[in-house]
């Protein structure tokens, strides 16, 4: 398949990623459950792809995500800016003192060690990003003014909220109308997909989703839990 890339040239953008930024705590060499320090990092499935590649590559990166206006919210934003990633489309909510209705996620990672495998525990109900709907990004000036090569979004993301899957499938057509190429990595997650409708969810949203994606991501399980698809 022939990918045809816009011109750098035209675009403010190389990659453009959408999806939830966690504030990652990493307990070191010991394990989550006995830990006393953590050392703080910033971390997500979509986000990470466009880091990475400000970070290797320097390509001109952007994050679109939502953030509750508190310090662990600043937080984040300085870790990635410290990545060399834009932040000029992160949404910031409104944050209520506590945290029931808004809130940042938190992902703790444990490394695994000899056959004990790593583990990784999120806690992200209600976050920021979860509660990000249709027409609160403006696609339009991303998309059509600033212009971007690239977009990259996710399963992860899609299935946060019933809103979420609303707000990639905005994305994606106001991202094929400007001839931007999209990617999506289906990373299938049962724990997020059956607070909001299960497997039937996951492959009404998915099946939704693909034709407007150019690079499609996944193993033979994402590939037949989320499109039905023998690989």
């Amino acid at each position: 398949m022939d990918l045809k890339v816009k011109d750098s040239a035209s675009c403010k953008y190389d990659i453009v990623s959408l999806g939830e930024i966690m504030l990652r705590l990493d307990p070191g060499d010991t394990r989550i459950r006995t830990a006393r320090q953590f050392t703080a990092w910033e971390g997500g499935g979509e986000y990470n792809v466009a880091r990475g590649l400000r970070r290797c590559f320097g390509m001109r990166a952007a994050v679109v995500t939502a953030l509750a206006k508190n310090d662990i919210g600043y937080l984040i934003e300085d870790f990635i800016l410290q990545g060399g990633v834009d932040t000029s489309y992160i949404k910031w909510m409104e944050f209520d003192g506590i945290g029931r209705s808004c809130r940042n996620g938190l992902n703790f990672t444990e490394r695994g060690f000899g056959v004990r495998g790593a583990l990784g525990v999120s806690d992200r109900a209600n976050t920021a990003i979860s509660q990000l709907k249709p027409d609160m990004i403006d696609w339009e000036r991303l998309f059509g003014k600033d212009g971007v090569r690239w977009m990259h979004t996710g399963g992860i993301y899609a299935a946060l909220s019933e809103n979420s899957a609303e707000v990639v499938i905005e994305a994606v057509k106001i991202a094929k109308k400007y001839g931007t190429i999209v990617s999506y990595d289906l990373n299938y997650r049962p724990s997020l997909w059956n607070a909001i409708g299960g497997l039937d969810r996951c492959r009404a949203v998915n099946t939704t989703i693909a034709p407007y994606i150019d690079v499609m991501i996944g193993n033979e399980e994402d590939f037949h839990a989320c499109l039905g698809l023998e690989i």
